[in-house]
This record gives structure tokens, C-alpha cells and sequence, in this order.
């Protein structure tokens, strides 16, 4: 089992190293739309109109910066806060055809990074990578309730 370990120790250097990934990616931005306002764009188009506690939730951090990323969309046009008929002191938020305009430029801007960045790599390479991503994010959110206890050890 010792070289499970390794394994292991050597995808969690290699996850860390995702960051300057994602720090590539995220200056493929409009200089307009940082990071957190393409977040919310992005869930806001993935789950549909929501309560911005339930953004909260799914970005994963305190409200406090969810509303700065909430009014720095708003003011740009890219949702719209409305009234919630269930609860008149919460607000709903909803995408913009603006808003989609924004994530359809986001969207062309990381293909054509993407696409840059592994033209060297072969079409089941990528496919490859896209399936093991996204078993990898399915086994973290199959495990999120659980966040509060410890992580079993590996041996």
C-alpha cells in the first residue's frame, strides 16, 4: 500500500499546482468581469434564479463577499435583484440577456485558452481529463455533507 500513499501525496501536489491553472484562466477574463463575478454568472446560469443565500451557499463563502460580487453584476446589468413574492426582505436573482452576452464571451475566451494551451494534446486525451475531472468533482460532492468530519487516513 505504500505506493498508494505516494499516489496520493504526489495528486495532492498536483492539485495545488491547479492554482496557476486557474490563475491562467482567470486572466483570460474581461477586465470587467473578475473571478467572483464569473462565478456568480456561471451558477446563476447552471441553477437558474436563487436567493443570494443559496449563492452563498454554492460559492461557498460569507455573504458579505457574495454581495459585493451581487452588486458588482447587478450594476453592470448582468442580473436583475427582484423582490422575493415568498418573502419580501430577500431579494431573487436572475441572468440578464447582458449577463448572458458576458458568460458566452467568458465562454469563448476559455475555449480559445484551452485550445491554445493542449493543441499538443489528442482529442481522447482531452476527453480523457474532462471524465476524470468531473469523477473527481463528483466524488467531493458526494462527500461535502460529510465535510465536518475528519478524513479517513490513508495507509
Amino acid at each position: 500500500m505504500a505506493a498508494a500513499r505516494n499516489q496520493y501525496e504526489e495528486l495532492a501536489r498536483q492539485l495545488s499546482a491547479i492554482g496557476a491553472v486557474k490563475r491562467g484562466l482567470g486572466r483570460m477574463l474581461p477586465h470587467e468581469c473578475p473571478a467572483g463575478a464569473a462565478a456568480v454568472l456561471t451558477l446563476l446560469e447552471r441553477h437558474g434564479e436563487m436567493r443570494m443565500s443559496r449563492l452563498a451557499e454554492l460559492l461557498a463563502i460569507d455573504m458579505s463577499v457574495t454581495s459585493r460580487h451581487v452588486a458588482h453584476v447587478a450594476e453592470r446589468g448582468w442580473i436583475v435583484r427582484s423582490p422575493d413574492p415568498g418573502d419580501k426582505r430577500s431579494r431573487i436573482l436572475r441572468l440578464t440577456p447582458a449577463g448572458r452576452d458576458m458568460l458566452a464571451e467568458i465562454a469563448e475566451r476559455y475555449t480559445r485558452a484551452l485550445a491554445h494551451y493542449l493543441g499538443d494534446w489528442s482529442d481522447d486525451e482531452v476527453e480523457q481529463l474532462n471524465s476524470l475531472l468531473g469523477r473527481l468533482r463528483t466524488s467531493f460532492d458526494e462527500c461535502r455533507p460529510a465535510a465536518s468530519t475528519p478524513a479517513p487516513e490513508v495507509t
